[in-house]
């Protein structure tokens, strides 16, 4: 592996910019022992808007951006489960629907729109209602976030032009063709270039008329800014297959990481969080998971940061990192304590990485603040 850092050493320690689980259900978990844990940044892929819109900012929590509702057919996942309150999953059965509900999670201040396309649990949005969902969120400057769960799902999501999976596919191996059509940038979008397998990717391009202009490059004061690259992203959610004992499902999803990764495609780190016995902040068998799908300490580190990326294209105010929300102070870091591990033993890497700690900026800019001669270190973490 390359002798390159894996951030900046300092400290007694090495500074990474903030990391992200681009997946949690901050309802279900303790938003401060989350923070606590490591991670600066939460994704949260549904709960009620209104409660969902009192989390950012909030003393001690991590930064939020959340989609507000699953939106999904009626009586469609996750309706029917106990944990889902009410407020939490909105059924839309027409594209005017779909465009009332998009409207309404934009209002509660939602940074993305969530979809459930768990066909094994209850129906789906069809075809007609999924495409105006897509395309009304795009026209409002969200991406879409899609759970695909049953055969075919994550090819229908993609054709209708959803921007991420909110978990790696993990009950079918997706086909090579329709993974390399998911590296490719999308119509509109300046990315360095497209797949060298178009003729095959070109069976799965989106249907006509739902090409979208990838809004985040443009100067539009509604701009989404939370998802990054040419083409789809998925968040890893690995772990959740088992909580740290090997299933198929697991499997099948580390097998489908392997091969997109190996085209180009672009994986973030998620968990699940809320969901099962997943530990709050960073997880490292949820690493180690993602080591075995072949990702080396640098691409971990990528999938952590991604979508903390500096550049916001939104004029004329800061952000703070991987939400829309509007900050004074945008920047949140990462320290991780002690000696930076062998970058070539996956196991070593993904306990230092577990270990880190979240900083914010004027302790980062304070020359005088130096956290390994603290009594305690950064937020308090053990």
């Amino acid at each position: 592996m390359s002798g390159r850092s894996l951030g900046r050493p300092g400290d007694g320690g090495t500074w990474l910019p903030p990391l992200v689980d681009a997946h949690v259900h901050l309802g279900l978990v303790d938003p401060v022992a989350v923070r606590r844990g490591g991670i600066a940044v939460v994704h949260d892929l549904g709960w009620v808007p209104d409660v969902a819109r009192t989390w950012p900012g909030t003393p001690g929590f991590p930064e939020v951006a959340y989609a507000g509702a699953f939106l999904t057919a009626p009586g469609g996942y996750p309706s029917d489960r106990s944990w889902a309150p009410r407020g939490a999953v909105e059924g839309v059965a027409s594209p005017d629907e779909a465009d009332a509900a998009v409207d309404r999670q934009v209002a509660a201040g939602a940074s993305f729109v969530k979809v459930a396309l768990h066909s094994e649990a209850g129906p789906v949005p069809d075809d007609v209602t999924l495409a105006a969902l897509v395309g009304h969120a795009h026209a409002r400057g969200r991406d879409v976030v899609a759970h695909v769960e049953g055969r075919g799902m994550a090819a229908r999501a993609f054709e209708a032009g959803v921007d991420r999976f909110a978990h790696a596919p993990f009950t079918e191996r997706l086909p090579d063709d329709l993974l390399a059509a998911m590296v490719r940038p999308r119509d509109g979008h300046p990315g360095p270039h497209r797949s060298a397998d178009d003729r095959l990717a070109a069976e799965h391009d989106s249907a006509p008329g739902r090409a979208r202009g990838w809004r985040r490059y443009e100067l539009d004061s509604d701009t989404n800014v939370v998802f990054g690259g040419p083409g789809m992203s998925w968040v890893s959610t690995l772990d959740v297959h088992g909580w740290g004992r090997p299933t198929a499902p697991q499997d099948v999803a580390i097998d489908n990481v392997r091969r997109f990764v190996a085209l180009g495609g672009t994986v973030v780190y998620g968990t699940d969080l809320g969901n099962g016995p997943l530990p709050p902040g960073v997880n490292a068998r949820e690493l180690r998971a993602l080591a075995a799908a072949g990702l080396d300490a640098h691409a971990l580190v990528a999938a952590l940061t991604h979508d903390a990326a500096a550049e916001r294209c939104v004029p004329g105010r800061a952000l703070r990192p991987g939400t829309q929300q509007s900050s004074a102070n945008a920047s949140l870091a990462t320290w991780v304590p002690g000696d930076m591990p062998d970058l070539d033993d996956p196991d070593a890497v993904a306990a230092w990485l577990a270990r880190a700690v979240v900083v914010e900026r004027d302790t980062v800019l304070d020359p005088a603040r130096d956290p390994a001669r603290d009594s305690a270190p950064p937020e308090g973490r053990p």
